[in-house]
């Protein structure tokens, strides 16, 4: 077995709180609580290994759909995260950066989340990623009403200008827990040619085993970038 090689951008779409509830007879806000758990778990582990930024999706454009309980539970539990995380995100020079449609959030979690990227901008060991009402052809089109505002002349648009104007970096490894095989429409231009892993298991379920096979997976991949 080769020395596992890190992936330097990390992102997981988080899959299954629901259905690992429900499975076990339990309420599905439990398995959502279960959830924010394992987040906090999965940072320090990929904090452990040298993860330099790590991407977490979070919730969806399309998640507002949900029924307004469980959509006010959620934002609770981002609310809790942003608060409760912050001293040791501090502690452990983790810069937080959240992405997605903030001005559709609740006040009280957009106040939250101010606090904490401005107290949390400076650090530089690792930057932890939420992505909050986040769609991935969303942030492309946000980018394109960027690179207008600019006013960058056609023919100086080019991917690599796209790129800057985008919410976060390409991405090297993805991750998705909770059986399905899709991207959801999650960074759908920074995974271009990232390496894809899908595990079967419930996000509540997934271990620092899991991550580990995930890593050694990617260092067997040969990354050839169109070549």
């Amino acid at each position: 077995m080769p020395k596992v090689k890190i992936p330097y951008h990390l992102g997981i779409i988080i899959d299954g709180n629901r259905r690992w509830a429900r499975e076990k007879g339990l309420p599905v806000f439990e398995g959502h609580k279960r959830g924010l758990k394992k987040i906090k778990e999965v940072i320090k582990w990929c904090r452990e290994r040298r993860v330099k930024i790590l991407t977490f999706f979070v919730f969806s454009t399309e998640n507002w759909k949900r029924s307004k309980m469980e959509v006010s539970y959620l934002m609770k539990l981002a609310q809790e995260i942003m608060k409760n995380y912050i001293k040791e995100a501090r502690k452990e020079r983790i810069k937080i950066k959240i992405i997605g449609q903030k001005e559709k959030l609740p006040r009280a979690l957009a106040k939250a989340i101010k606090n904490t990227e401005e107290l949390t901008k400076n650090n530089k060991e690792m930057t932890v990623n939420f992505a909050l009402s986040y769609g991935g052809r969303l942030e492309i089109t946000e980018a394109v009403k960027n690179i207008i505002k600019k006013r960058i002349p056609p023919e100086k648009i080019t991917e690599e200008v796209i790129s800057e104007n985008l919410w976060t970096s390409d991405l090297d490894l993805l991750i998705r827990t909770g059986k399905e095989q899709r991207l959801s429409n999650f960074l759908i231009w920074q995974v271009a040619y990232s390496e894809l892993y899908f595990t079967k298991k419930y996000w509540p379920d997934f271990t620092e085993k899991d991550l580990e096979e995930a890593f050694e997976d990617f260092s067997l991949r040969q990354r050839r970038f169109g070549k």
